[in-house]
């Protein structure tokens, strides 16, 4: 018998019975043995929680890789939308990243937000001729800063260590908030984790190539996002929920809040990839044409889960491939 408890899980009940003559009852008096037996598996989706961190710098403007990049993420949207029985089973979050990681205009009044030095590069000195607050004032000349409505929503690496973790943003720890940054190359604004799959599709289409790369700052937002804490409270662990991040991108690193030196920024990424897989997410990377190979190797949580993709036009199985997994059905019981 198989009966559906609640939507998208079911249970299927078995039993039997019978009977056998064996020699030894005969003896006691009777002719056969009677037996039952009965068992109980209870199947469904698992839920999910993914993080898609997308590359959305410059060089994805080439060899046609941020289109067939859209294609590939809208397939994989699809699939995972008819893997879910339930609303809410599958939710997705979108993480464009360049140098920058774009929050969106909609957080300014929040208190996870640092304006030190946004205040500090966006304002007007005294009788001009100064575009930064300390040689305005250096000049003995009076700096106001800009109202933070003039910000594009872009933030740069947190201090160091945060800036690899998915630390609590604390008001009043400076060293524990998102530094708004003024980027120029501020990239599509990130989505929190979501079930409107209009709304999701949607980001993917916003998506446009633009500055340089920091896979790192990328990743860490990934992580920040189906994290449980503060500020996006993603739902805690539990055994009948995945917690995957897909990493794509398509160069090396070049540039972050501290340094254009791509090892320096190499060893801000691999500790990221750390702690994601010390926090037991999964962590599936995609390389396209360009780009650290063994980095991004070493960061997958095993070596199947790296992709190695020559052209562009490959991402749609890739994706594909990745979506399948995920939708997979589990056993629970």
């Amino acid at each position: 018998m198989m009966s559906s408890p609640q939507a998208g899980n079911f249970t299927l009940k078995i039993t039997g019975s019978g009977s056998i003559e064996p020699v030894f009852t005969k003896l006691l008096g009777q002719s056969q043995l009677n037996f039952s037996a009965s068992a109980e598996v209870l199947w469904g989706i698992k839920k999910l929680n993914l993080a898609l961190v997308l590359d959305n710098t410059g060089s994805m403007a080439s060899s046609a890789k941020m289109t067939n990049l859209k294609i590939a993420a809208h397939s994989l949207l699809t699939t995972l939308q008819n893997a879910a029985k339930r609303p809410g089973d599958v939710k997705v979050a979108i993480a464009p990243f360049a140098v920058d990681v774009n929050v969106g205009t909609g957080y300014v009044g929040e208190s996870w937000i640092d304006w030190t030095d946004w205040e500090a590069a966006n304002g007007t000195c005294s009788g001009g001729g100064y575009s930064k607050k300390s040689t305005c004032e250096s000049h003995g000349k009076i700096w106001t800063p800009a109202p933070h409505s003039q910000w594009n929503g872009c933030v740069n690496d947190r201090d160091q260590n945060n800036d690899v973790n998915n630390t609590t943003p604390v008001a009043g720890s400076a060293a524990t908030l998102f530094r708004a940054h003024q980027a120029a190359n501020c990239p599509t604004p990130i989505m929190p984790l979501s079930y409107d799959w209009t709304a999701l599709n949607a980001k993917i289409d916003a998506m446009t190539p633009t500055g340089n790369t920091n896979v790192t700052i990328g990743l860490a937002w990934g992580f920040q996002l189906i994290s449980p804490v503060a500020p996006f409270n993603a739902s805690p662990p539990a055994s009948d929920l995945d917690k995957v991040i897909i990493i794509l991108t398509d160069g090396e690193n070049t540039q972050n809040r501290w340094t254009s030196s791509s090892s320096s920024i190499d060893s801000r990424t691999s500790k990221v990839c750390e702690n994601i897989k010390a926090n037991n997410i999964k962590l599936y990377t995609v390389r396209v044409i360009d780009g650290n190979g063994t980095l991004l190797k070493n960061c997958a949580t095993k070596p199947s889960m790296y992709y190695d993709v020559d052209q562009a036009i490959e991402l749609t199985s890739v994706f594909g491939s990745i979506a399948q997994n995920l939708a997979n059905l589990r056993i629970a019981k």
